[in-house]
């Protein structure tokens, strides 16, 4: 995967994913993406539009430090008869803690007069002037062409003047945007091609919308007529049919294209478990069919593709599924599933010989537990608990002897509704059991704090563990208020780590507390608690 031309990917989950129906992001979701995107080797990251929403206001004003990628803010070009430095709209992309700036503004003739009811000129000088005044302000400034492909079908010496105005004003990249998803890929290769010999390549990128079905097709096009910027999102993420997949991208540019990108082979492993953990942050199951990285894409059945895959892989896999972080499955096999595990205990720190009498114990232990609901690709704490008990050990910090939650719904004194949850645990730390009350705004706050009582004097460094998320996904949705539930815990702590951690359970406060137990246990074998004597 080397000696190839670089190609550059701008990630827009954060902000066209969150446009995605049921989509909604937190502070804590967004950092957590981008901290992931940076991590896999993503060039830019684009974190929303500031001054847009209470969220991205938040977001912006903490972002999550990167190392790798350039954070990136969205806007619009000024507003028509204002000037660049008196607009508000860029005002908040030039007072965003990003590096990089990237705006949005009309290339389609029809929507310039139609929409926005000025002259095409007056368009072209909005384009020029804002790029111009964020490529003095900003590193780098990015202009996304809206509508392009439309607006060069139907008038394309403006659709050029517009892209030209924002490259000779100073656009490191001009973007060119299939917004409504309509084109197909014979077409943005032509179109892109007529564009590259005017606006050199390593200055053009592409932004694709999956209306037809042909967002990666189109990208892939665009990059093969001289695209060098390909905008995407995670699984797809987008409004409508959504955008196209970086995930399936990324892999067909490296892998059958010979492209380079900023993601090494270490990265590309990577591209499963961050598919997946985007997916847990959303609350719902992964794709199973999804190309690369589905938990179907190598997954082979009795017979005779079997056969053919024991004797040689390539007859029905187009890739070693390694290479992506996937793994092979094979249904009748008993083996399916170890290599993956291996792979997890070398991410941990866990040197395991793959003839250790234990290990198909926990082969089995897992599936066991996956087949009940519990999902390890987003709970790694809770994968470390359980491989280390089964191979090793771990220290038992403390015991829960019992614990009881209820909650009181009732008017207050001053005629005001109010929800209160209380929790009281026992825990057995060595021989002596000790008992504490708390209340807290729900039934998992409650039982927090009291645990906390229990624990912080025996375990100082528990003060600084804080729980940053909580999500519940209905795993049985047919059987009603019977059903089992799955609780997924982010945890983190002041050293600026997170980890996850997982409990399933008919009880949604039984599976809150297993969640909560691994969070608090991994969290002291980490740190190297002694237990309590």
């Amino acid at each position: 995967m080397s000696g190839g031309e670089r190609i550059y990917l701008f990630d827009s989950t954060l902000r066209d994913g969150a446009q995605t129906q049921g989509v909604d992001f937190g502070v804590a979701d967004k950092a957590a993406v981008a901290r992931a995107l940076d991590r896999l080797g993503i060039d830019y990251v684009e974190g929303g539009w500031p001054g847009a929403n209470p969220t991205d206001d938040a977001f912006f004003a903490e972002p999550p430090a990167l190392a790798r990628a350039k954070f990136t803010a969205f806007g619009m070009t000024r507003r028509p008869g204002r000037s660049a430095e008196n607009d508000p709209g860029l005002a908040a992309l030039v007072n965003a803690t990003a590096q990089a700036a990237c705006i949005v503004g009309k290339t389609w003739d029809f929507h310039v007069e139609q929409a926005l009811g000025v002259s095409l000129d007056e368009n072209v000088a909005m384009i020029a002037d804002s790029i111009a005044h964020l490529a003095a302000t900003k590193d780098e400034a990015m202009f996304d062409a809206e509508h392009f492909f439309d607006g060069y079908k139907a008038n394309p010496d403006f659709a050029l003047a517009c892209v030209k105005a924002a490259h000779e004003a100073g656009a490191r990249w001009v973007v060119l945007c299939d917004t409504n998803g309509g084109t197909l890929p014979h077409e943005v290769e032509r179109i892109v091609g007529e564009v590259a010999r005017r606006i050199p390549g390593n200055a053009l990128g592409i932004h694709c919308h999956n209306d037809t079905e042909n967002a990666v097709a189109n990208s892939l096009a665009a990059v093969r007529a001289g695209a060098r910027q390909v905008q995407g999102t995670l699984n797809g993420l987008g409004e409508r049919c959504g955008n196209a997949n970086l995930i399936s991208l990324i892999p067909s540019l490296m892998l059958k294209m010979g492209y380079e990108t900023g993601i090494d082979e270490a990265g590309l492993a990577e591209l499963t478990p961050v598919s997946r953990l985007l997916d847990e942050r959303l609350n719902r199951a992964p794709v199973r069919n999804a190309a690369y990285v589905g938990a179907s894409a190598f997954a082979h059945k009795g017979g005779l593709h079997v056969s053919a895959i024991e004797k040689d892989p390539r007859t029905y896999e187009h890739i070693d599924p390694a290479l992506v972080g996937n793994e092979r499955q094979i249904v009748v096999s008993d083996q399916a599933g170890r290599s993956n595990i291996l792979a997890r205990f070398r991410k941990i720190g866990l040197d395991i010989d793959p003839k250790n009498p234990r290990l198909p114990r926990l082969l089995e232990e897992v599936k066991r537990r996956e087949f009940e609901g519990y999902a390890y690709d987003g709970a790694g704490a809770s994968f470390e608990l359980l491989a280390r008990r089964t191979l090793g050990s771990v220290p038992e910090f403390f015991r829960l002897h019992s614990f009881r939650v209820f909650d009181e719904r009732r008017w207050n004194a001053r005629g005001e509704l109010i929800t209160l949850s209380e929790a009281t645990v026992k825990v057995d730390m060595g021989n002596d059991r000790h008992m504490a009350v708390a209340e807290g705004n729900g039934p998992v706050n409650a039982l927090d704090g009291a645990l906390r009582k229990v624990l912080i004097p025996f375990y100082p460094g528990l003060g600084a563990l804080r729980l940053v998320d909580y999500k519940v996904r209905i795993l049985t949705p047919g059987d009603g208020t019977a059903a089992v539930t799955r609780v997924m815990i982010e945890s983190a702590d002041d050293e600026g780590d997170n980890w996850s951690s997982v409990g399933v359970s008919t009880n949604v406060i039984d599976a809150s507390y297993n969640a909560l137990n691994d969070s608090i246990t991994y969290k002291l074998m980490r740190d190297g608690a002694a237990a309590a004597d």
